[in-house]
């Protein structure tokens, strides 16, 4: 039995027979997290961990006895009282005590390197009886500056679902294979250094893209839905204890700016993970207001780039989806202790017009992108109401097929390597450096409605994207790239090719035959249509000028299976259209409300139904490690084995003491 599983089963034990002792209070809660306080187990793995300098808030969840109410709260890191106002409000949650209160001392930091002890104590009056509890954190060592050279720009690329399965998939679409050897990588395949990363979030074995985007950001976990925050015990979804985001540090410290460019709404949780504090990845109307009363100014957030029109609209205006309930209006304790806008419930906001008074150049459309001015210092770019159009969709509207963006309203997005040029033009003017963040969104939203050909075409635009970021590290060598996601999605992978043609294909598709369509019609079970071992062979797919394939459809297709799916039917065809999207403000009008519902609702004609794994109509994400793939100044460190969070520390290695790149070994 391993020594964890001992002390939790001590732990249990004690709670027992600590029911029977007199009462005293009681501290259920102790931020930042530890083993130490959970299950009394000091040794490492070191739950919360920090820079040297990096700010975080400390609190703590205290429970009085009947008729009692707390006071006198203090904090000691190392024995030694922590100077500052420590606040006390009350718990909101369900199922606490009464007069159970929520401690706080907020954007606290600590210099020196090393594991600390973490100490609250408080008193119940009028009884005088006290308490104390006892946690842990680590201060990381980064090493002493040397000679080596800095990386002055960090640029994290996040295929967000994408796994290794994702990854071969499009390589194999875009370049095929003969005889065995792709006949050529993609542009991630050629970074030269590759790890494999852990994705556990705070409260789970599967993470969901919020802290899994976040522990890159701070180097710490969060529990699933929470970005930029430690849980606590107040239903406010904006007044979690905070950690400082590496953007907000490194503009502090250094002066560098901030870019988030995704193919999603900017609110969505991996863009929203990098800038914004909240406990609800949903709360829309706060978090794109948080970019710009806070982040522009703690950050020099000064490139922001997606969709998400709908959130930065007055509620007045056709499609937007601003409401005081998705807003907020920080404590002071909280404004104060970190130095940000308290903010305000503004649904009749106009915030594209805001971020313009901030300075910041506005375009709506693919067009308006590619006339940016060569001055630009500040960008903001919103293409849609909601999630952009897939890769699929824009390139059909570009080859003369515009009706999926026509009927979303918009027709002229720009591609995700467009963005990335955009955001690297602007954010290269600062001569202290940037951080930059890019996403690729729907490969894995794609692989939730396991839209095979979706999210193929959606990796496909990411590696272009991950192209030109490698041009521009390679004419910037001061520059760290790396490639990796915030988890994977669906239990992707590649089960082999279908056997016949796409006519024979096509007439399968609707025939109705149920599980009889997989079999050779004229021997009934000869030969499968899913061909496996070397029934599979080579499929091949003809790339266009464009840079994506002619069709998602040629003869033998390569075919797609899911681990951790929902009900759904296959009939191994393109869909001509996606599933409806519900985060697009009409989606509940024609001509959206045409589309697909979800799986269940498409392929219908052919009969054949897949069983999912999982309850609901989505596919799932799941546990596995994902790869990472590492470029430029520093990028040696990151080879091996390591949890999502030792990626924060690596690149802040390499962005603040420096790091050569010989292959190091861990």
């Amino acid at each position: 039995m391993h020594q964890r599983y001992r002390l939790l089963l001590a732990v249990a034990a004690a709670t027992a027979f600590a029911s029977v002792l007199p009462a005293a209070p009681v501290v259920s809660r102790l931020t930042p997290p530890s083993d130490l306080f959970s299950f009394k187990d000091p040794a490492p793995p070191y739950i919360s961990r920090f820079l040297p300098g990096q700010r975080f808030d400390l609190q703590a969840t205290i429970s009085p006895d009947a008729a009692q109410n707390i006071a006198g709260v203090k904090f000691y890191v190392d024995n030694a009282e922590v100077p500052g106002t420590v606040t006390l409000v009350p718990a909101t949650v369900a199922g606490l005590p009464v007069n159970t209160v929520v401690a706080t001392l907020r954007a606290y930091s600590l210099a020196t390197p090393g594991v600390h002890r973490l100490i609250v104590s408080a008193i119940q009056l009028p009884n005088r009886e006290s308490v104390i509890a006892t946690g842990n954190f680590e201060i990381v060592s980064l090493g002493t500056a040397s000679n080596t050279a800095k990386a002055k720009n960090i640029i994290v690329m996040i295929g967000d679902g994408m796994g290794i399965a994702h990854r071969t998939a499009a390589r194999f679409v875009l370049n095929g294979v003969s005889q065995g050897k792709a006949l050529a990588p993609l542009a991630m395949d050629t970074f030269p250094v590759t790890g494999l990363i852990q994705t556990c979030s705070l409260n789970s074995i599967v993470t969901d893209s919020a802290p899994g985007a976040s522990c890159y950001s701070t180097g710490n976990k969060n529990n699933n839905n929470q970005e930029g925050v430690f849980p606590d015990d107040t239903v406010d979804a904006f007044d979690n204890p905070r950690t400082e985001y590496m953007g907000e540090y490194l503009a502090r410290t250094q002066g560098k700016s901030l870019g988030i460019v995704t193919t999603a709404d900017v609110f969505d949780a991996t863009p929203a993970a990098w800038a914004v504090h909240t406990q609800n990845r949903a709360n829309g109307t706060g978090i794109c207001d948080q970019y710009l009363d806070e982040s522009v100014v703690k950050a020099n957030l000064s490139v922001l780039l997606g969709g998400g029109r709908k959130w930065f609209l007055p509620a007045t205006t056709p499609g937007s989806s601003r409401v005081n309930s998705l807003d907020y209006v920080l404590p002071a304790e909280l404004a104060a202790g970190w130095g940000v806008a308290a903010g305000a419930l503004d649904p009749n906001r106009d915030l594209i017009s805001d971020f313009q008074k901030a300075g910041f150049t506005y375009t709506a459309t693919s067009t308006q992108l590619k006339a940016l001015p060569a001055t630009t210092t500040k960008l903001l770019g919103l293409y849609s109401f909601s999630n952009m159009n897939v890769a699929a969709d824009k390139i059909d509207g570009r080859r003369g097929n515009p009706a999926v963006v026509n009927e979303f309203g918009f027709p002229d997005q720009p591609m995700l390597d467009e963005m990335t040029d955009a955001a690297l033009q602007v954010l290269a003017k600062n001569p202290n450096g940037f951080v930059l963040m890019i996403e690729g969104a729907s490969i894995d939203k794609q692989a939730h409605n396991m839209d095979s050909e979706r999210w193929i075409l959606e990796t496909i635009e990411f590696d272009r994207a991950v192209a030109r970021a490698k041009a521009f590290a390679s004419a910037n060598p001061d520059t760290l790239v790396l490639i990796t996601a915030d988890h994977e999605c669906a239990g992707v992978n590649i089960i082999g090719a279908s056997t016949v043609t796409q006519a024979s294909l096509n007439a399968r598709a609707n025939s109705g035959g149920g599980a009889a369509q997989l079999r050779d019609p004229a021997t009934g079970s000869a030969i499968p249509v899913v061909g496996t071992y070397d029934l599979a062979g080579f499929p091949i797919y003809g790339i266009q000028p464009d840079g994506y394939p002619a069709t998602t459809n040629p003869d033998r297709k390569m075919l797609i299976g899911y681990a951790a799916a929902s009900d759904r039917y296959e009939d191994w065809q393109s869909s001509p259209r996606p599933l409806q999207d519900s985060q697009q403000p009409f989606n509940n009008a024609a001509p959206l409300n045409t589309y697909p519902a979800d799986p269940t609702k498409r392929k219908v004609a052919g009969g054949y139904f897949i069983a999912g794994q999982v309850f609901g109509t989505s596919a799932v994400h799941t546990a596995s490690d994902i790869p990472l793939s590492a470029y430029g100044r520093g990028a040696a460190l990151f080879t091996g084995a390591m949890d999502n969070t030792d990626v924060f520390f690596k690149a802040m290695k390499a962005a603040l003491v420096g790091a050569d790149n010989t292959i190091a070994e861990r």
